[in-house]
């Protein structure tokens, strides 16, 4: 498994070019989560007006969107990796350029469907940070609301970076599937 800090660490180096808009994207999202995860964990004993029950499943799902997120930008700065690598394959002979080819269109399929999930799980983020709004300890509302800027740009980053890899995904099957997620997601913002 990769490192999940690695890609937050490697956002920080502007000239790291393997980690984009797409793993800061994803790193928001994750950041987010554990804001969430946060205000949930100050909302007990009666700091919040729901059971503790309530905000210890959210506490829970916060920090596991926390992980996946932070995880997906591993993922997404690797999809990057693997589209360029594509890229530098020879391309001398017609078999070398099919290979060269099929190797380019797998990578960006999974480059875009990469930040596609990541933007899914901002989504989730949102929604987990939405069971909080009016519920929470009250002097966290800062935070909360951090929360909710953070998966926000997440989720509007990742659509970007789906939407700057679409034209690369030549599969019309994919890029189906893959523009349908994606204005569902979109919807989401309205």
């Amino acid at each position: 498994m990769r490192n999940p800090t690695g890609a937050f660490l490697r956002v920080l180096d502007p000239a790291d070019t393997s980690t984009g808009g797409g793993s800061a994207s994803a790193i928001a999202g994750g950041m987010a989560a554990s804001l969430v995860a946060m205000v949930a964990r100050l909302s007990v004993n009666g700091a919040g007006s729901d059971p503790d029950e309530y905000y210890a499943a959210i506490a829970q799902e916060g920090a596991a969107f926390s992980h996946a997120l932070m995880i997906g930008a591993e993922e997404d700065a690797a999809s990057f990796n693997a589209v360029m690598a594509g890229y530098r394959l020879p391309k001398g002979t017609d078999a070398e350029k099919q290979l060269r080819s099929a190797a380019i269109g797998a990578a960006m399929i999974h480059a875009t469907r990469v930040p596609l999930r990541n933007a899914e799980l901002c989504a989730e983020v949102l929604a987990l940070a939405a069971r909080l709004e009016g519920r929470s300890n009250p002097r966290a509302l800062s935070d909360l609301q951090a929360a909710g800027y953070l998966a926000r740009a997440g989720l509007l980053g990742c659509l970007a970076n789906v939407e700057i890899n679409l034209p690369g995904v030549k599969d019309a099957a994919a890029a189906a599937d893959i523009r349908a997620r994606a204005e569902r997601l979109r919807s989401v913002l309205s």
